[in-house]
């Protein structure tokens, strides 16, 4: 097989008809572009939706939940043992927030492998007062430097900073709208009162906006320090403990492993956000399958074309025959057609795709949901740009077999008698 002369016919066949070519060319060109602009731009959104969320959520939360006791005082008494009680009105056991032990436990977490950080927390509820006014909220005790290292809490801060929170006594980062409610700024003191005991002024030091609105109402944050005066408690007063793993996929293995370990309540990421976790699968899923739709559509468009280019070339066909070339010879030419399109089209498509989502990448994105969002977000995976051109050679070299191998078998005797 002389391919320098199958190569050659087949691109004075591309030119001959180069509107047909360029048609074909184009649908290569915009399916692929299509997909690459699609899948950029939706899956760059699902990542920042799920970072929104799941930044903010350990991979495992460990606490000391209040529920009632399993053994109720009637199952004492042996000999109703094997009869049907019920007991009505039953209150929870008597238990403090407090994590037993939250220092060693802490230790012990930071020295397992699989374990990048164990972060403490104190979180407890209470009321910002101005003036005769009492709102209602929650303050969470935290390491702040820890926090914006493990669980990115700058990007959450609308003003101010982690390390403001770290070095100012007595800070506080308020949520945004409380103070937005209580027309507070940056510098100015806010009494906060816990549920029982007194009340204490702390200064502002930032904002803490997290995009999702009922939380921002009532979720401000200070240091474990300052939480922990708030309520009068020593320094291993400790509500929770969040953990960050190197492997989210042994999160609910370890956290199982802690219950039991240590009699606490370990909730592991993909328990605590199962249907957000659904949600994404589902967004991804109608992403892919509208991009392979335009994928298989551009491939269709190609086969059309490639159909009827051997249907108008039928007597060169005979001629090449006649002369010389074998079917396989024939079918290399139109196989060759098939791939030039496809590559050309492919590349052209890989181009555009890549403007298209640069340009959308730099139109203004501002939302006081997601203050720290200045454009729209684009997922430039590389990836995506293999599996676009893969695809595009794949769909043009099906698109054309079937086509080729009709030129293959067609008797060159019978078309030139026929004229």
């Amino acid at each position: 097989m002389n391919w320098p002369i199958i190569l050659n016919i087949a691109k004075t066949h591309l030119i001959t008809k180069i509107k047909q070519t360029s048609t074909a060319a184009l649908g290569v060109t915009f399916g692929i572009g299509s997909y690459i602009t699609l899948v950029c731009f939706m899956t760059g959104l699902n990542a920042m939706l799920d970072n929104l969320i799941l930044n903010q959520t350990p991979h495992i939360h460990i606490y000391n939940e209040i529920e009632p006791s399993k053994k109720q005082p009637i199952s004492l008494y042996q000999e109703l043992e094997n009869s049907f009680n019920i007991v009505h009105s039953i209150k929870p056991k008597l238990a403090q927030k407090k994590i037993h032990n939250a220092l060693p436990i802490i230790n012990y977490l930071e020295h397992q492998d699989d374990v990048r950080g164990a972060l403490p927390q104190v979180k407890t509820q209470i009321f910002y007062i101005a003036g005769s006014i009492e709102l209602g909220g929650n303050i969470t005790g935290i390491s702040p430097i820890d926090e914006a290292e493990f669980f990115n809490f700058n990007d959450y801060l609308v003003d101010g900073s982690a390390k403001d929170l770290q070095i100012i006594d007595n800070g506080i980062l308020l949520g945004i709208g409380i103070a937005k409610k209580m027309a507070l700024k940056v510098g100015d003191r806010v009494q906060v009162k816990p549920i029982t005991g007194k009340i204490f002024p702390l200064k502002i030091v930032g904002f803490y906006q997290s995009g999702i609105t009922d939380l921002d109402n009532i979720q401000s944050f200070a240091s474990i320090k300052t939480v922990q005066k708030l309520l009068g408690k020593a320094e291993n007063y400790i509500t929770d403990i969040n953990v960050k793993l190197n492997d989210i996929s042994v999160a609910e293995t370890m956290a199982k492993q802690i219950e039991s370990q240590f009699n606490l309540r370990a909730i592991d990421i993909k328990t605590a956000n199962a249907q957000f976790e659904t949600g994404t699968n589902i967004r991804n899923l109608i992403t892919y399958a509208v991009s392979i739709t335009l994928l298989i559509v551009a491939g269709f468009g190609i086969y059309n074309i490639l159909n009827m280019l051997i249907y108008e070339k039928m007597n060169d066909i005979a001629i090449l025959k006649a002369t010389g070339f074998s079917g396989r010879d024939v079918q290399a030419i139109f196989m060759s057609q098939a791939m030039i399109i496809g590559f050309v089209g492919g590349v052209l498509g890989l181009l555009i795709g890549f403007g298209l989502a640069h340009l959308i990448s730099t139109i203004p994105f501002q939302t006081e949901a997601l203050p720290t969002i200045e454009t729209y977000p684009i997922n430039m995976n590389p990836l995506f740009f293999i599996i676009g051109f893969s695809f595009a050679m794949l769909s043009t070299f099906l698109a054309g077999y079937l086509p080729s191998k009709k030129a293959k078998k067609i008797d060159p005797v019978k078309i030139i008698r026929g004229q």
